[in-house]
């Protein structure tokens, strides 16, 4: 298991930017566009899912993510654990309408990282389930059930985040029409 220090955040951090940043322009993501996040703190120091929750590294992590998702005008959302049905943490503007929850996640009911999220968000809301347009699954957390159909594997790069591994998706309108049909190359 790996020891939390300073240099290890600096790892962790510039490794969760690279994994954001390949998301957001392989997945050709523009402001408005939501990513959603799955985070295994326990896996990302090397331990098994949901056996060593680590509140300071979801720090680091969703900080690293926030930011460039920011930067890019993306809003992240924030799944949960299977505490909290995998239940979505992101910001009220990026949901308008949306049926919210009443539930504030904790390291060990919802997990780290999506604590992280409700904590620095302006307005947090939970919200059953969510359709983003892309998402990173960070140890194993399971997001499928959050993408728009049809989701598009993508094979990054930057595939780990300390211990753990990366896997990363994004979605494409479904093709209707069958043989006959003509597609537009760009939505591809």
């Amino acid at each position: 298991m790996a020891e939390v220090n300073e240099d290890y955040e600096t790892v962790l951090a510039a490794e969760a930017k690279a994994v954001m940043e390949e998301l957001i322009e392989r997945a050709k993501l523009n402001a408005g566009d939501i990513a959603v996040v799955g985070c295994s703190t326990s896996e990302i120091v090397g331990s098994k899912i949901g056996t060593d929750s680590k509140p300071d590294v979801a720090k680091v992590v969703f900080e690293a993510l926030w930011e460039v998702a920011k930067a890019h005008g993306v809003y992240i959302a924030a799944q949960c654990c299977e505490h909290l049905n995998r239940a979505i943490i992101i910001e009220r503007e990026a949901v308008p309408g949306a049926p919210i929850v009443n539930v504030v996640p904790q390291p060990k009911a919802g997990g780290s990282f999506a604590t992280q999220a409700y904590a620095h968000f302006t307005k947090p809301v939970a919200v059953e389930e969510i359709a983003a347009d892309a998402g990173i699954d960070i140890g194993f957390t399971l997001i499928g059930m959050h993408l728009k159909k049809v989701a598009v594997p993508l094979r990054l790069a930057n595939n780990r985040i300390g211990e753990a591994t990366v896997l990363a998706a994004r979605v494409r309108p479904k093709f209707i029409g069958g043989s006959r049909a003509v597609y537009d190359e760009t939505m591809l």
